[in-house]
């Protein structure tokens, strides 16, 4: 396949303009990759993803997965990255990811509607994050990294005590959007 890269077990393919998981990389790869990077695409779905039954580790930054993201059941899978997607509802992702990623420890979110920060919208300030942070770390305790960051003792108790109400609400988009001049 033109553009597949593969290191031990190690797989990428990076930057193909594929809409969905090819078929042959599942059959070839699936069975021994560990870590799969299918970032710089243009993937919607992640059907496919099955045939990749060892993943330790899931590169999907700079795609175009939204909310109807679904990942097959990953239960070695311990490093997720989704920077740059179109991922919007963040308690349906992470009540998904509490299902099918058991062993998961370090997410990354960055550059989604879903996390509120400078990198999505100048109206959300480090306030927003934090809220973010707890509510994250209130559905997928057993994180250790979130963007990047160590999650620190203090977090893990906010979260604990503060977590539940710390829902972050997904932004309303429309005809109603105000349009400065």
């Amino acid at each position: 396949m033109a553009g597949l890269v593969v290191s031990g077990t190690q797989v990428s393919y990076v930057g193909q303009d594929c809409r969905e998981i090819p078929e042959q990389l599942g059959r070839d790869c699936g069975h021994f990759a560990k870590r799969l990077d299918l970032s710089f695409n243009l993937l919607r779905s992640l059907e496919g993803l099955g045939a990749f039954t060892s993943l330790e580790e899931l590169i999907l930054d700079n795609n175009l997965l939204g909310d109807d993201l679904v990942l097959p059941g990953l239960p070695q899978l311990h490093t997720l990255t989704l920077n740059k997607n179109q991922i919007t509802d963040l308690e349906y992702l992470l009540d998904h990811l509490a299902k099918v990623t058991p062993a998961l420890e370090y997410l990354s979110l960055l550059g989604n509607v879903a996390c509120p920060n400078e990198l999505v919208s100048l109206e959300k300030d480090e306030e927003d994050y934090k809220r973010y942070r707890c509510f994250v770390l209130h559905k997928l305790p057993h994180l250790k990294f979130l963007d990047a960051q160590k999650v620190t003792r203090q977090e893990r108790e906010e979260a604990l005590i503060r977590g539940a109400f710390m829902k972050v609400v997904k932004p309303m988009l429309g005809p109603k959007t105000l349009a400065i001049q």
